[in-house]
């Protein structure tokens, strides 16, 4: 009886190894942590196809790792539970602690590009309540509308060069994104330096902002006044 209870104990565990067993759904997991997608949208923010996307989504689905619902012509997908970020995030860290492999990408790709340390969640919050940072969500604008750090001010990526103007030269900015590895806040903090203005970015993304207890708010654009 107790080899039968481990077993199927462990079988069931097993699920979750085996759905997140793949670099493309591990990243639909990390895409949808910043809020509800549809298939097609999420085939085009990690370059799947469609079919190739759904089908992925199917096994998350099967593992319920993901919930999905239907309207209209599109199915939407959003994480099943909060316990699914967690899980990402605890196998990130997992990553980080026992493989050099990671911080070796991470070398590769991102060098020193972020000479200044990046913002903590208690230093921002405080700043915010301060009113003494201007806080910059670099996201695409679907995901700032599902979900941003109350009082930031949406400008995507690939908008900030043209929308410079927009943002104040003198106070300082923390810019943000979907993760610690996301590029974008890497891309804005560059951009934001080299037009004279002091900027850093926060320490990890949305996500983990939220999973950390700061209050998030879903709304319209705000935009730069």
């Amino acid at each position: 009886m107790s080899r039968a209870f481990k077993t199927q104990l462990y079988e069931q565990f097993a699920r979750i190894g085996k759905a997140s067993a793949s670099p493309q759904r591990l990243e639909l997991l990390d895409l949808l942590a910043q809020g509800e997608r549809t298939v097609e949208a999420l085939a085009a923010a990690s370059q799947l196809s469609i079919a190739n996307a759904s089908r992925h989504l199917q096994v998350l689905k099967q593992a319920r790792l993901v919930q999905s619902r239907k309207d209209g012509l599109h199915v939407y997908y959003r994480l099943a539970s909060p316990e699914v970020f967690a899980f990402l995030r605890g196998l990130r860290s997992l990553a980080e602690h026992q493989l050099v492999e990671v911080a070796d990408v991470v070398r590769r790709y991102l060098g020193n590009r972020d000479e200044l340390e990046p913002v903590s969640h208690e230093e921002l919050f405080r700043r915010v309540r301060a009113g003494d940072v201007t806080v910059l969500d670099v996201r695409p604008a679907e995901e700032f509308r599902a979900g941003h750090i109350p009082g930031a001010i949406s400008i995507p990526v690939e908008e900030l060069e043209k929308r410079l103007t927009e943002l104040p030269q003198r106070q300082h900015i923390v810019a943000y994104c979907r993760g610690p590895y996301c590029i974008y806040a890497y891309q804005a903090v560059e951009l934001l330096r080299a037009s004279g203005r002091t900027a850093q970015r926060l320490v990890d993304g949305l996500p983990d902002w939220k999973a950390a207890g700061f209050p998030v708010e879903s709304s319209a654009l705000k935009e730069a006044s």
